[in-house]
Order: C-alpha cells, then structure tokens, then sequence
C-alpha cells in the first residue's frame, strides 16, 4: 500500500441542489464556464491535480502547501468578482477545506483521513471561505497573503478528535455587507430571505423582521414594548402574538423554548439574541497577517479580552529564548483560569514578536482590550523579569513590575514568577474594569458593566457600598440570569453583609447565599471564583469542613487565586489547623500585595496569631491592615484585642479611639453577635478577653 504527505484541497457549490432546481441546464452552463476561466487554470497555475471531481464540487492535491494555500485565495477572489454582476440567485458560491495529512494512493486516486478532514473542513466554510486545518496553518508561516483568524478546536462528522481550525478573512465584500451570519445560518436583509447552509428557509414577513431586529440587537435584551414598536408599529396587540412569534421565529433557525440557544427569554424584560453574529470585517494592512477578528471573539457577557505577547529575550543567545516563551505561555495558561477573562490563543499572540506595531494597533488586530508585555535578561546566576499590562485603547499601562531572582531550578523559578505575575494581573484588571464601568454613561448599562459597578461598590467596604452592590448585581442578573460570577458576587456580598456590617445574621440570608453561589457553580462548575464563594458561605454557616473543601478545589481550578489562600487560611485557623492557616495567609500576601482584599489578608493573619497567643505577631499584622484605606473596622477591633493581651493600654485606648470612629457601637456583645461564624469556645473567649483587657466593655 502506497503513501505520501499531500496538501489536499476539497471545494463544494454552496446550495447546489437549490441552484439545480431553479435552473438546471443554466446552473451547469455557469458551472462548466467557471470551471474552464476560473478553476483549471488557476489550479494548474500554482501546480495542482485534480483528484477528481464531484459534480458539485472538486478534491485537488499539491506539492506546496504555500501553493495549496494562493490558489484557494485566488479562486475565491476571480469568482466573488464574476459574482459581483450576478443575479444572488444565479451565482456560483464554493467552500474551500484544506489539510496536510498523510493519504494512501491508489493510481490517480487518493483516500485516508487527510482526505476526510479536508473535506469536513469544506463543510464548516462559509460561503466564499477558506478554512485551513493546524497543519496547513504551521506550514504557511509569513506566506499569508491574508489575515488568518482562529476558529478554536471543531468537532466535525466522523473524526473522533477535534480539529483546529482558522479561516481566511477576505476582508468586507460590499455585496455580502447586508448579510448577518450566525452559526450555519444567514439573514439577507437586501433579499429578506433566512438561509440555513445557503439554503432558503421559508418564512414568513413578520417572523423574519423579529428575527432581524433580535440580532441586530444581540449585544442587549430587547424589551417587548420596542418589540411591539419594531413589529407591531405599536399597535396593540396582545402578549400572545407575540409568544406565538417568538416561538416561530425560534423553530425557523432550529431553536425551541426548552433549549433557547439562540433566543433566550429574559423573564419579565424581554427577550435577547444570544448566538454569536458575524459580520465583515475590513482586512489588517500592515504587520503580522495572523490575528484574532472582533467576530471570533465576540461573547454575551462582554468579558474583557487579554493577549499576551511573546516577551522579550534581552540576551543575545536566542537559545535562551525558552525562558521567555515558556514564562509568557505560562502566564496566558494561568490567566484562562480566570472565567471572566477571555485569553487570546497562544499562536495570535506570538505572531507579534518583533512587531513595529503600537500597542493600540496591536490591541485592535487581536481584538484585545488589554496587552502585556515584557522582557526576560539573564546574568550569571541571576534573572530579571519585567512585566506590563497596557490598556491597548489608551495605550495607558494598567501594571508594571520587575522581578529579580536567582536561578535556581528553572522550571521552579517559572511557576514562581507566572503564578506571581498571573494574580497580580487578575486584581489589576479586575480594578480597571471598575473604573471603566464607573465612567461609561449610567443609561442603558449591560449586564457586565453593571457587574463591575457592583464590584466596585463591594470594594469600598461600607454597609451603603454593600447594599448598593447587592441592588446592581440584582439588577445584572434580571439582564442575564445566567451570569455566574454575579450569582457568586452576589452570595458574598450577603454574606459579608452579615459579617462586616449592621445586617442580623438570619439563616434567611444564609440560605440565600448558598443558593446563589450553588447556582453560580451550576452555570459554570470550573470557575475559581464561585467555589471561593461557595467556601466563604460554608464558613459563615460553620460549616468549616465544606468550607475547607470548596477551597480547595477552587485553589486547584485556579492557583493564582489569592483571595482563595485567604480564604483557606481563614477557614483552618477556626478549625483550629493555625500553622496551615497561616502558611496560607503568606501565599496570599506574596501573590497579591496590591489586592483590594489585601486588609484582610492582614486582618485574617492577625487573627490566627491572636488564637495561637503570639500576640505580638497578631499586633505586627493587624497595624498592617489598619494603615490600608479600604480597611473595615473588624482590622482595629483585632489590634485593640492583640494590645489588650499586650497589656499595651496607651495604645490600646488610642486604637478604641480610633475604631470607634468608624464603629462607635463597637463593645463586647457586638462583636459576639458579629462572630456568629466561629464555633470555638475557646477562640471566642481569647478575643473578648483581649477586647476586656484593652478597656472594651
């Protein structure tokens, strides 16, 4: 049996039987004159065969994947042109796949799963496209003649594994401008007519408008009183007409009630356009030709995007490259952990290393909001690491930070400073997202901006910060009830409600907020964050072995997480676990010390202390906490009981002095009432001894 490497090309007319139908003796006559002006010559230009052909279609193999690569472009370009012309109903449309696979040989023709992938390939093209297989993208280098945009890993019919994939950008076709796509559909809003695979669906004047007006809208709920306006031109007519036009619209594109995959109803406001639209989108003119399109990366929720570019080998030996490489793909690896971040693909990103491009035009090529950068110079036995993260639209840096190390183990020294660099970005984001947030214009807000709004009231500490928080993120999930992480802010936010400020502990609220984070972690059961949530509400209800476990696991689905260290630490000091704890609360400070939560990665350390007696450690740690602006009132309540064991009275009053100007109802019994979490005897009476001894009554 023979065998050999080949670049395989398969090409299929899209709606062909519908092109028959219509016009069967003219539909071959274009297709014959196509094949003869367009096709042939072309594939022989660039020293292709043709396999054979298909009747609707061709499989053609190359010697160069390049060569495979400019005459699929080329055919696509000649024939859009012969197109432009043409009557929409009369015009010869090809998807192009292409794979370099091994293949058998057997005379003239060739079989195997190379063949199979590029053919499956052919199938997921739009109309007019190119989609290439990994394989043929490695190959092709800087020989793009035009941008290449990943489309992810593809489950396709018959191959077991998924396929990655990208897709050639032709850049904007004015004659497709009209045109809305979303998934293997498309609205032709110049035709008014709805194609699924380039294939008419029938459907009726009123159904095709909702459908219109939905996507075209898709970026936000759409209530039904502009639905009525839009449909109805504000006639009056009743909810079920336009239940019964929702359902129509929703059967048309293969969606249901039940599944809601691309209309969703948003109960009590309307209804939102979910499947992910694509439009076209102009061509990069300079710089590297891979890049990740606007269309790729759009998302529901909103969620910032981060590239990570390669960085930058100060060395001259370019054998020590693999530091650098390995430290930037290790940073984009712990950031995906992080669910409210979408990460651009490896690959995108490092076709930028050298690049003359600004930030901002490198942040627009990779549709990313943020870029980071940096440099890795090694002397001797000695590294230093510098990061950046910039704002790519301001071009303003967000983060900067340098790090200086002895080499070690190098493998050690990676994971040290990736995870290190991966948690300090997480809060420097997650800061930058408020601020944007609080600047946008407060009328017609989207369900993440009012997240990041909520967020931001949370950080502030303050019952009023608190409520409002829990009033926006209430707001957020009434636009999108399927956004986990404000489920997850939401639950801490009660729970913290309890804990640092004037609300009773109720086991109403309690309940509450184990609901909400258990609905976080149904929505999405791999996000840090909401198991981080799920521990902190297990603690509040002493339920200390839950806590523990739900932390973690989050610890494990994200380990640059520092809120989870603490969280950790907090949980096994009420356990009475006071080293782990305090082994914990370190690994919080050292991978974020510029956290929002950083106060309490004080204020918890001075606690384990206080239990553990080392009341000098407990004073060192919570004079720490209190010098932070955002500190709550519970870091001056553990200094003034660390002084008390001191028998530090002059300090002591001046530290009552000072907590009671932020908490003047601050004795003895509220701070019983407000440890309601800690189930030891023993621990609660060290406290209120140290707050007797400092002069609290």
């Amino acid at each position: 049996m023979k065998r050999k490497l080949t670049t395989i090309m398969a090409m299929d007319v899209v709606g062909y039987s519908r092109l028959m139908e219509r016009d069967e003796e003219g539909t071959l006559d274009r297709l014959k004159r196509a094949r003869s002006a367009v096709f042939d010559p072309t594939i022989s230009k660039h020293s292709g065969r043709v396999v054979k052909l298909l009747g609707d279609g061709a499989l053609v193999e190359f010697p160069s994947v390049v060569g495979a690569f400019h005459c699929a472009v080329s055919i696509q370009d000649e024939l859009s042109q012969r197109n432009s012309d043409i009557d929409e109903k009369q015009k010869i449309v090809l998807r192009i796949g292409m794979h370099l696979g091994d293949v058998i040989v057997e005379d003239d023709d060739i079989y195997g799963d190379g063949v199979n992938v590029a053919s499956r390939l052919e199938q997921i093209a739009e109309p007019g496209g190119v989609v290439l297989s990994q394989q043929v993208f490695d190959q092709i280098g800087t020989n793009a003649s035009l941008p290449l945009f990943p489309m992810g890993p593809q489950t396709v019919k018959n191959i077991s594994r998924p396929i990655e994939t990208y897709k050639v950008d032709f850049g904007v076709d004015n004659s497709t401008e009209h045109i809305v796509r979303f998934g293997d559909f498309e609205l032709d809003l110049a035709l008014f007519e709805l194609r699924n695979d380039g294939t008419p669906v029938p459907t009726e004047p009123q159904v095709f408008d909702l459908l219109t007006f939905l996507a075209r809208n898709s970026e936000r709920t759409v209530t039904k009183e502009e639905i009525f306006d839009e449909i109805w031109s504000g006639r009056i007519v009743s909810d079920a007409a336009l239940s019964s036009q929702i359902k129509s619209a929703r059967r048309v594109v293969g969606d249901d009630g039940a599944s809601q995959h691309t209309i969703r109803t948003v109960h009590g406001r309307g209804f939102r356009f979910i499947a992910p639209t694509q439009k076209p989108v102009a061509p990069a003119t300079n710089g590297p030709t891979l890049g990740v399109s606007t269309d790729m990366l759009t998302v529901i929720s909103a969620k910032p995007s981060v590239a990570v570019l390669p960085f930058e080998n100060l060395n001259r030996n370019s054998n020590e490259d693999y530091l650098a490489d390995g430290i930037s793909e290790d940073i984009s690896t712990a950031l995906s952990k992080n669910r409210w971040l979408t990460v651009i693909a490896r690959n995108p990103a490092f076709a930028f290393r050298n690049s003359t491009d600004g930030i901002k035009t490198i942040g627009q090529k990779l549709a990313a909001n943020y870029v980071i950068t940096g440099s890795v110079r090694k002397a001797g036995p000695r590294v230093r690491i510098t990061a950046q993260v910039v704002d790519a639209e301001s071009e303003h840096s967000v983060w900067s930070e340098r790090f200086d190390r002895k080499v070690e183990d190098m493998f050690d020294l990676q994971d040290e400073i990736t995870e290190i660099v991966a948690a300090r970005i997480e809060a420097e984001l997650g800061l930058s997202e408020q601020r944007k947030a609080e600047r946008r214009p407060r009328k017609n807000l989207g369900a993440w901006d009012l997240y990041h709004l909520g967020v931001s009231e949370f950080y502030k500490f303050t019952l009023e910060g608190n409520l409002k928080c829990q009033d926006l993120l209430r707001q957020a999930l009434e636009l999108d009830p399927e956004f986990a992480s404000a489920h997850a802010r939401l639950a801490y936010a009660i729970v913290l409600g309890m804990v640092y400020f004037d609300l009773d502990p109720e086991e109403g609220l309690l309940n509450e907020a184990l609901k909400a984070s258990k609905r976080a972690i149904k929505l999405d059961d791999q996000d840090a964050n909401s198991y981080f949530t799920l521990g902190r509400v297990h603690l509040a209800r002493r339920e200390y072995n839950l806590a523990i476990d739900a932390l973690e696991y989050a610890r494990e689905l994200n380990p640059c997480l520092a809120v989870t260290y603490c969280g950790l630490g907090d949980s096994l000091a009420y356990e009475g676990r006071l080293d782990e704890a305090i082994e914990q609360f370190e690994v919080a400070i050292r991978l974020s010390p510029h956290d929002p939560f950083r106060w309490a990665f004080f204020s918890y350390r001075a606690l384990a202390h206080l239990f553990r007696g080392e009341y000098v450690e407990a004073a060192h740690w919570s004079r720490k906490s209190v010098q932070i602006p955002n500190a709550q009132y519970w870091a001056y309540a553990h200094l003034v009981a660390s002084l008390g064991h001191l028998g530090e009275s002059e300090q002591a009053d001046k530290a009552i002095t000072e907590l009671r100007m932020i908490k003047p109802e601050f004795d003895i019994e509220f701070a019983k009432q407000h440890l309601f979490y800690l189930k030891r005897d023993d621990q609660l009476d060290i406290y209120t001894s140290g707050l007797r001894k400092a002069g609290l009554s």
